[in-house]
């Protein structure tokens, strides 16, 4: 049988989550609609789909990614077919109040209306299982400010592509810093010219290169809160 004659239908629920990593990593957006939906029919809850077919397939597509094996078109082209999955997912996870990783805030910063690192990272967060709110593009300090107090986010985050915008990453974590907000959250930024150094100086808590590591330094800050709200 060839991949074009596999009928999600027919398959077990082992082997329908194993074609739906497949297909996300192949972004196929009808088929990952399809079979989100066959699972539910069967009865599996929205926070399965979620994490075993939808979540651990883009886990392995981030994997890829940051080691050079995938690039920024295929991933896109995945996290869309896992936006698929989730616009099915999304108010049933509301409904029954699944766990989240955590809320993230993210936006381009004032100046800059470069978008495409922005959105997939939003898109690969969304993948992990965080609440993400993207503010878009061209992003003033008042921006930010209002949905922190909106969201209350766990995670700030901030993308330039532009040289001439990244000073203004440090205009919103000083503002933050002068309203007594910074402490209470985790802010990460990201962009093309941007390292770890200028992470540093404009005091944000860590620099992000791409979509992946962006994810796996989200969940690790998230896992460190939950140690220390447990202790």
């Amino acid at each position: 049988m060839s991949d074009d004659e596999i009928i999600l239908s027919e398959l077990s629920d082992d082997e329908l989550v194993q074609q739906m990593h497949d297909d996300l990593y192949d972004g196929l957006k009808e088929e990952i609609e399809e079979g989100t939906k066959i699972l539910l029919e069967r009865g599996w809850v929205p926070y399965d789909v979620l994490t075993q077919a939808l979540v651990e397939g883009m886990r392995i597509v981030g994997e890829d990614f940051r080691d050079g094996i995938l690039f920024v078109p295929e991933v896109l082209l995945s996290a869309n077919a896992m936006k698929a999955g989730m616009t099915i997912l999304r108010p049933l996870l509301a409904a029954t109040d699944a766990p989240k990783q955590g809320k993230l805030v993210i936006g381009t910063v004032k100046g800059d209306i470069h978008d495409i690192g922005k959105n997939l990272v939003g898109m690969m967060m969304e993948g992990a299982g965080f609440d993400v709110v993207d503010l878009g593009i061209n992003n003033p300090v008042e921006n930010y400010l209002v949905a922190i107090e909106e969201h209350q986010p766990d995670i700030v985050g901030m993308s330039a592509l532009l040289t001439t915008t990244m000073p203004y990453m440090k205009v919103v974590i000083d503002t933050m810093k002068e309203k007594g907000i910074r402490e209470d959250y985790v802010v990460l930024v990201g962009g093309a010219p941007l390292n770890e150094e200028f992470a540093t100086a404009v005091g944000a808590d860590a620099y992000c290169r791409d979509a992946a590591v962006a994810v796996e330094t989200a969940k690790e800050f998230m896992k460190r809160r939950h140690n220390v709200r447990a202790a």
